[in-house]
C-alpha cells in the first residue's frame, strides 16, 4: 500500500495513549505569560488563513465538500484552497479531441469564488493528450508523467491561463498563486527527474507570465523542503521568475533528509526550524524577499498548531494545512467520519463535524491584526475592542505519519499546567472572556465515544456529534490585582482570552 511519509519511530515519551486516546498525565505544573497591553510590535499577518489544502479538483464539485469551504471561510477566515489535479483526466480537460475542454475547469472554479474564496492553482497532474507515459497516481488515476513535448505543453498553460483571464478578469486572476506540480521529488507524483521538472518548471512559469506579467508564479512545490537550493540555482542561472516559493513539510518527516543530519529535534520544533532554514536559503539569492508558503504541513493537536504557526511568523508568507475537509480521497475512501487515534487529514469530518483543528483556527480567527509584546506560550493582538491572546499548554504529540487513518493510538507527553498570565497595562476587575479547545471541548469525540463510537453515525447522531464539538460560549471573568489571570489547560490545549477595554 503507499506510504506518503516515511514512519517514524516514536522516541521516549512520559505518557502513552490507550486505545481510547485518554493519556494519564503526570503531576500539574505551572508557567508563567506576559501580556504588554500598551506594547505593539508590528503587524500580525494572519499566514494561517491564506489558504488551506484539499484532495483533488473534482473533490470540489460535491456539495457536502462546498459546504466545508464556505463554512471554513466564514468561521475561520479562509482566503484560498490548494488542491490537485485540475487538469487530472477525471475532469476531461484534454482526454481526447483537437483542443482542451474547460467545462469541469469552469464549474470547479466558479463554486470556489462563489463562496468568497480564491483558487491556489496546482498546476498538475497531466493531461492524456500530452502526456509522454501512462504512470499514474492515486484513487482518481492521475497521470504523473512529463509532457511528450514541452512546446505543446507550453502553449496549453498559456492557453489555460488566458482562459481564466477572459471568464474571471484580469485583476482577479493576478490575485492567484500559481504553482507549477505537486511534490516532484516523488516517483508517486512525478515520473520525470530533477532535470525535467526544472525544465517543465521554466516553459510553465514563462508561459503564466506570457499571458500577464504581474501573474505569479512560484515551486518547487516539494516534499520535506527538497530542492529548493538547487531550483533557486537553477532558476537564476535561467533567469526564470519565482515570484513565490512552495515547499511541505510533515512533523514526522525524517530529519535527516530534511536538515541533513537527524538533529535530534521534537516533532513540534521541526517545521519552524526548517522554515528558518528555507527562509536562509532564498534570501541567499537573487529571489530575496520572496514569499514562503509552506503548501502543505499538518497537525491534529491544538497546541502545537499555535506554537508552530507563531514560530513560523517571521519566516512564512502563507502556512495552508492538510486538508480542509474529510472529503478526502486521496488513497481511496476512508471507511469512517471518526475514529481512535489518528483521524486522517481533514479538519472538518464527514457532515460538517468541527475537529479540534478546526476549532483552533476558528479561534485564532478571532486574534487581531497589531501583535502585542509578550512572553511565554502566546500570541497577543490588538483589537478593536480591546485585545485577543492566545495561550497554550504544548504537549509532545507523535503526529499521523503515511497514510492517514492508520493508527489507532495517539501518543501523548505531557502534563496538565495552570498558567498564570499578567496584563501589563490593564486594570483589576477587567473583564475576561475565554473560550477553550482540546481534545475533549471543542472536539467530537467524547459524544462520539458515548454513543458507542460508531463507524457509520446515523444522521441523528451525526446531528448530536456535530453539535457537541461546537465551541462553547465563552466563560467571563475578572482580571485580579495587577491584571493577573491563572487558568488551567490540559495538555494540548489553547484557551483564546479576549478583553474589552472599557
Amino acid at each position: 500500500m503507499w506510504n506518503r511519509r516515511d514512519i517514524v519511530k516514536a522516541g521516549a515519551v512520559l505518557t502513552t495513549a490507550t486505545a481510547l486516546g485518554r493519556p494519564a498525565f503526570a503531576q500539574d505544573s505551572s508557567e508563567k505569560v506576559t501580556v504588554d497591553l500598551r506594547r505593539e510590535i508590528g503587524p500580525l499577518d494572519h499566514v494561517w488563513s491564506r489558504c488551506a489544502g484539499s484532495d483533488r479538483a473534482a473533490m470540489t464539485l460535491r456539495e457536502e465538500w462546498r459546504r466545508d469551504l464556505e463554512r471554513f471561510h466564514k468561521e475561520a477566515g479562509l482566503e484560498r484552497v490548494r488542491f490537485h489535479g485540475i487538469f487530472a483526466d477525471e475532469l476531461g480537460v484534454w482526454y481526447t479531441g483537437a483542443k482542451p475542454n474547460f467545462q469541469n475547469v469552469n464549474a470547479v472554479y466558479d463554486g470556489i469564488l462563489a463562496r468568497g474564496v480564491q483558487p491556489f492553482v496546482e498546476l498538475s497532474f497531466m493531461p492524456r493528450k500530452l502526456a509522454s507515459g501512462t504512470r499514474k497516481f492515486g484513487f482518481y488515476g492521475a497521470n504523473i508523467t512529463p509532457p511528450k513535448s514541452l512546446d505543446d505543453w507550453s502553449a496549453f498553460i498559456t492557453t489555460f491561463v488566458q482562459h481564466l483571464v477572459d471568464r474571471y478578469g484580469r485583476e482577479q486572476v493576478r490575485q492567484w498563486y500559481f504553482e507549477v506540480w505537486n511534490e516532484p521529488d516523488l516517483v508517486f507524483f512525478f515520473s520525470g527527474t530533477q532535470a525535467d521538472y526544472f525544465q517543465l518548471y521554466k516553459v510553465t512559469a514563462a508561459a503564466v507570465k506570457s499571458v500577464d506579467p504581474a501573474f505569479k508564479v512560484g515551486g518547487p512545490s516539494t516534499s520535506a523542503v527538497q530542492w529548493v537550493d538547487s531550483f533557486l540555482a537553477f532558476c537564476a542561472a535561467n533567469d526564470c521568475p519565482v515570484d513565490f516559493v512552495s515547499t511541505h513539510l510533515y512533523a514526522g518527516d525524517d530529519q535527516k533528509r530534511v536538515f541533513g543530519q537527524d538533529r535530534g529535534l521534537k516533532q513540534n520544533q521541526v517545521i519552524p526550524a526548517a522554515m528558518q532554514m528555507v527562509r536562509r536559503q532564498i534570501d541567499a539569492t537573487r529571489y530575496k524577499g520572496a514569499e514562503l508558503w509552506l503548501s502543505e504541513w499538518s497537525s491534529d493537536s491544538p497546541a502545537m498548531i499555535a506554537h508552530v504557526i507563531t514560530n513560523c511568523l517571521p519566516y512564512c508568507h502563507s502556512m495552508s494545512q492538510w486538508t480542509m475537509s474529510s472529503s478526502y480521497e486521496e488513497t481511496g475512501v476512508l471507511d469512517f467520519i471518526l475514529k481512535e487515534g489518528d483521524n486522517g487529514w481533514g479538519m472538518l469530518a464527514r457532515g460538517s463535524i468541527a475537529k479540534p483543528q478546526f476549532n483552533t483556527y476558528k479561534l485564532m480567527n478571532r486574534l487581531g491584526t497589531r501583535r502585542l509584546a509578550s512572553t511565554g506560550p502566546a500570541l497577543a493582538s490588538r483589537t478593536a475592542q480591546g485585545a485577543s491572546v492566545m495561550v497554550w499548554n504544548l504537549a509532545d504529540v507523535q503526529q499521523a505519519a503515511g497514510i492517514p487513518g492508520m493508527s489507532s493510538t495517539r501518543t501523548v507527553s505531557g502534563v496538565p499546567k495552570s498558567l498564570d498570565i499578567a496584563f501589563r497595562g490593564a486594570a483589576a476587575g477587567a473583564a475576561a472572556r475565554i473560550s477553550y479547545v482540546d481534545m475533549e471541548r471543542g472536539s467530537p469525540l467524547p459524544m462520539w465515544r458515548k454513543l458507542g463510537s460508531p463507524q457509520y453515525p446515523t444522521p441523528a447522531q451525526v446531528e448530536q456529534i456535530r453539535a457537541s464539538a461546537e465551541i462553547a460560549a465563552p466563560e467571563t471573568r475578572q482580571l485580579g490585582k495587577g491584571g493577573t489571570l491563572s487558568i488551567d489547560l490540559p495538555p494540548e490545549g489553547i484557551a483564546l482570552i479576549q478583553l474589552v477595554e472599557g
